[in-house]
């Protein structure tokens, strides 16, 4: 826990604690009984006000309508409020529900937020009451934690140069990527589109001019999109880009990267095949990818997973090949590469590899799951080299599991500890053989609202366990664990999808994890869960930017459920829903289509394109799978195999056909990444040629008018293409709308490392 957010975590039979005045720091209430709780958080404070996050928790039977009232001692004053009615009279605060959020499930939450004025002191309330029942007992504990595991972890080396010890950047900032311009010229028909990052902390009062080779060739400066189409320049011009800051020019760019056919090849080095020990021969295809800047120059370097051809589902049985995790940049010189050993079964749920800058270096980091015989990329073997764990049937149900931090730079081991969650009794998971207790889920989440911490969790349609991780100064700690067997958790189990989103659904400055169809509060409680059970696909974003906050869509298998829905990020209110159809395996939402205001949704199994409200406003899409900003408006386009099209009410309009490439995971044809990685803020794609001796980034040759910042330097999105490689991939969303009649971006509270 970050040193600046002190919690106190009182009974309301307590005494209330006092915030001295001119601290800068958060304090929680919170008081529970048989029938409630209430956590009272303040978010911020300044001379003469606060801000305030207050959760109710109902223990007792479903409520339909709320009032949640409690006393203050010391003159406080609420003076606005959103997501409840509160009024006031004298010491007396009432907050009632307001229409989007009257009901409350047994152990369901919700959640509402107001400023305040103080003076003097600002005691946190000692009581509160719940539709009049009291609020009173013992409240649960800060931080969830499950056993530590037995299995003493492997001795990391020292490092040979002490690991750098990083301030935390300042109060309330987000600590992002230091990013150069990415720039890029991408040959468009007899020009060359030039285009470059606009970063999130220069959103005003930057302008730049444009140089093919010494020549300036913009008449002034450019203030608009961070784009030029340069016609009739020569295939191959070399370019660099300048800002203008208050009229003076700044230093220049690094030259573009050139896309002479509309993409760039980063060669790779394909691993030798091999064989089982039950005698089958493997191959190796490039499979998923990650970006990070490993060596601290701006640019991004590729985190790449090998996948064999002999790789299984869970729910297969048979030996597979070594899974390597290699990086590469961008001219495709190999960095280092992971060799996870024999005691990493192959397959999309076994390896979720995360890459992000966690300590605050400038420098980003790898981590995944390892185990005995895993072999780091400088050639340390993590455990015991001699150990197979693989039965009959070529699980690994045995042996310790280690969860690993690498250097980005040099693929050496940084710090390795126990996996957590633990795999404990196979069976406990819901089957013997295997197939639930092996289902991995991974992501980042800035957890305190300013630095990265690692998510790292196991399983999801029974039972479901995650655990958050820091790795500050050279070494992994834990922040929390999050266990659906544990009590009040209860309501998670079963709910877990074939991925997780990550996104700040409560507008309180840290991010939550949006886990199926539960989510988890930043501080490893439950939030809320809808109920409705796994599913394959789901979205959250800034769906609807007709209401408030954030929005989750998302599809579901269970018969008895709705076959997909729409709810409120915040609270888990389902919006609209569509009748129950059995498994319905994809679903996509975004805006796509100028003609309905916010995102449109659509899935396998239900008939139509349905606007913000659940209404059929026309004819659904031929594809149900990924998605790209690629042409010149704000819309985005459907991204399926190796193709990208405009959706039309008549039918869609091809944009670009992947030439000499393929798709990864089966049927589910997603690529190896897409996502902001160069230009402006329209979506690169990675696919791997057909023989696997390339990846293959397209970058869109088209102009466009709009500007916006990176969408690297949106924490919501940046985090979403780290969770990207994770299980079933899915597309990476803002945590701000794009699309048809959006408004100005906006500016994200960001720290560049």
């Amino acid at each position: 826990m970050h040193p600046s957010r002190h919690r106190l975590t009182l009974l309301a039979v307590m005494t209330a604690a006092t915030v001295v005045a001119g601290t800068l720091g958060t304090v929680v209430a919170s008081a529970a009984a048989v029938g409630c709780r209430v956590d009272y958080q303040i978010t911020n404070q300044w001379q003469g006000g606060f801000g305030a996050n207050v959760t109710v928790t109902n223990l007792g039977d479903p409520l339909n309508g709320w009032a949640v009232t409690w006393s203050y001692a010391a003159g406080q004053q609420v003076t606005q409020a959103w997501n409840a009615a509160v009024t006031q009279s004298g010491a007396q605060v009432t907050a009632r529900n307001v229409d989007h959020n009257p009901a409350i499930a047994t152990n369901g939450s919700a959640s509402f937020g107001f400023n305040g004025s103080w003076t003097g002191s600002n005691p946190v309330p000692g009581s509160f009451a719940l539709n009049g029942t009291t609020c009173t007992g013992a409240p649960p504990t800060d931080e969830p934690t499950t056993p530590p595991p037995t299995t003493p972890p492997p001795t990391t080396p020292p490092p040979t140069t002490p690991p750098p010890t990083t301030p935390p950047p300042s109060a309330g900032v987000v600590q992002m990527e230091k990013l150069d311009r990415g720039l890029v010229s991408v040959r468009s028909g007899s020009g060359n589109l030039v285009s470059w990052r606009l970063l999130g902390t220069e959103t005003s009062g930057v302008a730049f001019n444009l140089y093919r080779g010494t020549t300036k060739i913009n008449a002034s400066p450019i203030t608009g999109a961070t784009n030029y189409l340069d016609s009739g320049a020569a295939a191959g011009s070399a370019y660099t880009v300048r800002a203008v800051v208050g009229g003076a020019e700044q230093a220049a760019s690094p030259p573009a990267l050139q896309f002479g056919a509309g993409y760039l090849d980063v060669p790779l080095q394909v691993p030798a095949g091999g064989s089982t020990p039950s005698g089958e021969s493997y191959s190796y295809s490039a499979s998923d990818a990650s970006v990070g800047d490993l060596n601290g120059d701006g640019n991004y370097e590729i985190v790449l997973k090998w996948e064999p051809s002999n790789a299984k589902d869970n729910s297969q049985s048979g030996y597979t090949g070594n899974v390597y995790v290699d990086a590469y940049t961008l001219t495709g010189t190999r960095l280092w590469r992971v060799d996870l050993g024999r005691n990493i079964r192959a397959g999309a749920h076994y390896t979720q590899f995360q890459v992000y800058d966690y300590d605050g270096d400038g420098r980003a980091e790898v981590a995944m799951k390892t185990a005995d015989g895993t072999r780091s990329g400088t050639g340390q073997v993590i455990g015991s080299s001699s150990a197979d764990h693989r039965n009959s049937s070529g699980y690994v149900l045995s042996g310790p599991e280690y969860l690993t931090m690498f250097n980005g730079q040099t693929g050496a081991v940084a710090s390795t500890v126990n996996y957590d969650p633990p795999r404990g009794t196979v069976s406990s998971w819901g089957d013997s053989y295997g197939n639930r207790v092996d289902r991995f889920l991974a992501g980042t989440a800035y957890l305190d609202g300013q630095r990265p911490s690692l998510i790292m969790a196991r399983g999801y349609y029974t039972r479901a366990v995650i655990a958050a991780w820091d790795f500050r100064n050279g070494t992994l700690t834990k922040r929390w664990t999050f266990d659906s067997n544990s009590s009040g958790n209860g309501a998670a189990a079963g709910q877990g999808n074939h991925q997780l989103s990550v996104a700040d659904v409560d507008a309180d400055g840290r991010q939550e994890i949006v886990y199926g169809a539960a989510t988890i509060d930043d501080n490893g409680r439950l939030l809320h869960s809808t109920g409705n059970g796994h599913g394959d696909a789901m979205h959250v974003g800034d769906l609807d930017p007709g209401r408030a906050g954030l929005e989750v869509f998302k599809v579901d298998e269970d018969a008895s459920k709705p076959s997909s829905y729409f709810a409120d990020a915040r609270t888990g209110q389902v919006l609209w829903s569509t009748p129950a159809s059995g498994d319905n395996g994809r679903g996509v939402s975004a805006d796509i289509w100028a003609g309905s205001p916010g995102a449109e949704s659509w899935s396998s199994a239900v008939a139509g394109l349905a606007n913000t409200r659940g209404q059929n406003v026309g004819r659904k899409p031929s594809s149900a799978n990924f998605l790209a900003w690629w042409d010149g408006d704000p819309v985005r386009e459907l991204l399926d195999g190796t193709k990208i099209d405009k959706y039309g009410t008549g039918g869609e309009t091809r944009l670009l056909d992947g030439s000499g490439v393929a798709s990864n995971n089966g049927t589910k044809s997603t690529p190896a990444l897409s996502g902001d990685i160069l230009g402006d803020w329209r979506e690169e794609v990675i696919w791997r040629t057909t023989d696997s001796r390339a990846l293959r980034i397209y970058s869109t040759p088209t102009p466009t008018s709009t500007r916006i910042y990176t969408l690297m330097h949106d924490p919501q999105y940046r985090v979403a293409i780290a969770w990207q490689n994770t299980a079933y991939n899915q597309p990476p969303h803002p945590g701000f709308f794009i699309g048809n009649g959006m408004g100005t971006p906006p500016t994200p509270d960001i720290h560049l490392r």
